[in-house]
């Protein structure tokens, strides 16, 4: 099966808002000892325009980590199908060994997640009707 062509979406028209959902130490051992770096994993989104694009930027600084995986994330944006606060059905998502169950949920049910699933539904607006389930 064929995998779809996503055109790009351009972030200059919409007011994306930043998450910055985790922040990790990470050391490379070399000849003359460890090199210290961090990496920033990022969400942004606009949810009136149910658009959402998420990045991880590594760099010598935390400042600089974030901002590189802001940048990246803005160049990644998707535009989610969101009806009444909630997704229309049922999605799960794998990578490798995890998988990510996303249900729709009647009214009031709230978003149903933690760390980084949660940033993006909220991101993309879908717990602003209160809507979501997430196992």
């Amino acid at each position: 099966m064929p995998l779809a062509i996503v055109k790009p979406i351009d972030p200059q028209g919409f007011n994306l808002k930043e998450h910055v959902v985790s922040i990790n130490r990470v050391t490379k051992v070399v000849k003359g000892g460890k090199n210290l770096s961090f990496s920033a994993l990022v969400v942004v989104g606009d949810p009136e325009a149910k658009v959402v694009g998420y990045a991880t930027g590594k760099a010598r600084e935390v400042p600089s980590a974030i901002k590189k995986a802001i940048e990246a994330a803005k160049k990644k944006l998707r535009k989610i199908n969101v009806h009444a606060g909630t997704i229309p059905h049922a999605v799960l998502g794998r990578f490798g060994s995890g998988q990510v169950l996303l249900k729709p949920a009647p009214e009031g049910t709230g978003v149903i997640a933690g760390g980084p699933v949660r940033a993006v539904m909220e991101a993309v607006g879908a717990s602003r009707g209160e809507r979501a389930e997430i196992s």
